[in-house]
């Protein structure tokens, strides 16, 4: 029971945030309409409409003019969405929203297998910066092996190998984050971390035991664990990176991982999905960051889902890997007891409005 002491201070301090933030002060009445993009999107999904965030003072002056995809001033954010993820990959968006100090220098990018998602996302953030690339399938599909779980499995899980092709050359760096996690920290401390001569840059847990992420088969056979050698390696979680992307085009790292990719379809190397080829290529190679931007495993492990306490130390990001979704968790009416400071940023409309006062509400009468 050891975590409830620091659950009840964080929740505590969640709640203040909230109560004293004046965004959540100002903000009107959320708008909840049902997206008109697909009729099977429409009928599952309904998020409400954000109001406008604002930069504050001493960002860039409000009205400054169009700023292009290229500006150097702009923070840039990579998270996929899917229709399984999508809520979360909503949430964690407005939590980023809700924290950043400059949230209109931020641009999002959304990878995508279903380009009608990206309707649903401009209606819940009207004045979002983002712009939608789709990722194909096909590209990877016969490089995937069978996983532990299922959703491991899935083609998008795999986009982030592919972020240097799918972004425009002109961009040097970009955060990725993983649809089940919330950022309760402003967004540009992870954007200014210092990478060195790293291309990607994470928390690193070195006291985890390394050897469970790869097969006995590995370790036994010295084509492929003298790939460690001379490297300290350490487990990284990917759901949180930052990357340089010219880095990375330049040494031609999605090939490298595609390559382990193809060893692990004749040879069975490790069990997980997409994670193990990033251990492979760059775990001992990676520039360091606070703990705080990962706590990771809050979805329990990749069977059971079960509770998890938080990792000892201050939070900028909480981050639900692992099986157990809080939205899911919440919905069936179980959760745990850290899911609770998800759902602030979850604009999921349970009670979709339906018939005339849907359309009232469009147009912005009452009855």
């Amino acid at each position: 029971m050891r975590w409830i002491p620091r659950f009840a201070a964080l929740f505590s301090l969640g709640i203040a945030i909230v109560l004293l933030s004046p965004s959540f002060q100002s903000s009107p009445p959320a708008e909840a309409i049902r997206s008109s993009s697909s009729s099977h999107l429409s009928d599952r999904f309904s998020f409400r409409r954000t109001s406008a965030f604002g930069n504050a003072d001493g960002c860039r002056p409000p009205n400054s003019g169009e700023i292009g995809i290229c500006d150097p001033s702009l923070v840039h954010v990579a998270i996929t969405l899917d229709v399984d993820y999508l809520r979360g990959s909503v949430a964690a968006v407005h939590s980023i929203l809700r924290h950043a100090r400059c949230p209109e220098d931020i641009f999002f990018h959304f990878l995508v297998s279903d380009t009608t998602l990206e309707a649903l996302v401009r209606f819940a953030f009207p004045l979002l910066k983002f712009k939608v690339y789709y990722f194909d399938p096909e590209v990877v599909r016969n490089l995937i092996s069978t996983s532990v779980r299922q959703a491991l499995e899935q083609p998008l899980n795999y986009a982030r190998n592919y972020l240097a092709d799918l972004l425009e050359p002109c961009l040097s760096r970009v955060i990725y984050l993983d649809s089940d996690l919330v950022v309760v920290d402003d967004i540009y401390k992870l954007w200014s971390t210092s990478l060195g001569s790293k291309t990607i840059g994470a928390p690193e847990y070195c006291h985890a035991n390394f050897t469970k992420y790869f097969t006995s088969r590995f370790w036994s056979d010295e084509r492929f664990s003298g790939t460690f050698a001379g490297r300290r390696p350490c487990y990284f979680n990917t759901g949180v990176m930052v990357i340089d992307l010219a880095r990375w085009r330049r040494f031609e790292y999605t090939k490298r991982i595609e390559r382990w990719m193809e060893v692990q379809k004749s040879d069975r190397i490790y069990e997980l999905g997409s994670l193990p080829p990033y251990l492979l290529v760059f775990a001992g190679r990676v520039a360091p960051i606070e703990h705080r931007w990962n706590q990771h495993g809050l979805g329990g492990d990749n069977v059971r889902g079960s509770c998890r306490d938080l990792h000892p130390g201050p939070v900028s990001l909480l981050h639900w890997s692992g099986s157990g979704k809080p939205w899911l968790r919440l919905d069936s009416r179980r959760p745990c007891p850290l899911d609770t400071l998800w759902a602030p940023f979850d604009l999921y409309d349970s009670l979709p409005l339906k018939g005339p006062r849907a359309i009232l509400q469009r147009t912005g009468n009452s009855i």
